[in-house]
């Protein structure tokens, strides 16, 4: 069930605050009156707003002073509402901390509006959870390749070999039986302006068999005349 946010309406005029309590919950926001700033100030801790529409003109403790005592304890967002227009009062109630200042009489759709928009910038961004990153993993019996952390383990036991060598046998072995041309790996290992010859890879072949001696269910293999393959067999 979706939590109604809380509308703490302040003002000492019985029939504005039930009319602005009344377009309120219209708009499914759930409300509470009070009539003077010592029961503003009192009733906030317990009810918790998420907004308070705050008259300036009250009994006792005025709406500056009720906002500066808020904001002392809370970044809860205040909407001042006065029917005082003079520029003074707008920048002073500004100054204090209101968010949004509103004259009498107002639209009801527009302090509606206003306080949509106020609720807006203070409700908190949802940081999305960045997308697991996606392990490129390659195994079999005997032999784990990880492209991810560039970790080869063979037989339970890791296996050092250069960035490079690393990138040869995973892209190998990430397509078991797949026959690849010198040039296919050239380009797609060290890149298509990779200014050596096709003798590089055969270089890299020769050194990963010397780390990786054929296992009966896997193996480097060469197709003479066109080039490598990882060689999988029994079921892999």
């Amino acid at each position: 069930m979706v939590t109604k946010q809380k509308i703490l309406i302040v003002d000492d005029d019985e029939n504005i605050a039930e009319l602005i309590s009344l377009y309120l919950m219209k708009e499914c926001f759930d409300t509470k009156i009070v009539y003077d700033g010592e029961e503003a100030l009192r009733v906030f801790d317990t009810y918790r707003p998420n907004l308070i529409i705050l008259d300036l003109m009250l009994p006792g403790i005025d709406g500056y002073q009720v906002c500066r005592e808020i904001h002392a304890k809370s970044q809860t967002p205040i909407i001042m509402l006065s029917a005082k227009g003079e520029v003074f009062d707008k920048v002073l109630g500004l100054e204090l901390g209101a968010d949004d200042y509103m004259m009498k009489p107002f639209d009801s759709k527009e302090l509606v509006a206003r306080v949509r928009a106020v609720l807006r910038r203070y409700q908190p961004v949802k940081q999305e959870a960045p997308p697991a990153e996606k392990v490129k993993c390659v195994e079999y019996e005997g032999l784990t390749i990880n492209l991810t952390n560039y970790s080869v383990v063979c037989d339970g036991k890791p296996v050092e070999m250069p960035p490079k060598e690393l990138e040869l046998l995973y892209f190998l072995a990430a397509s078991p039986n797949q026959v690849f041309t010198r040039e296919q790996l050239l380009d797609q290992i060290w890149g298509y302006e990779y200014v050596g010859d096709t003798r590089t890879v055969d270089v890299h072949i020769k050194r990963l068999r010397e780390k990786l001696k054929d296992h009966e269910t896997w193996s480097l293999g060469t197709v003479w005349g066109i080039g490598y393959k990882f060689n999988v067999n029994r079921g892999f």
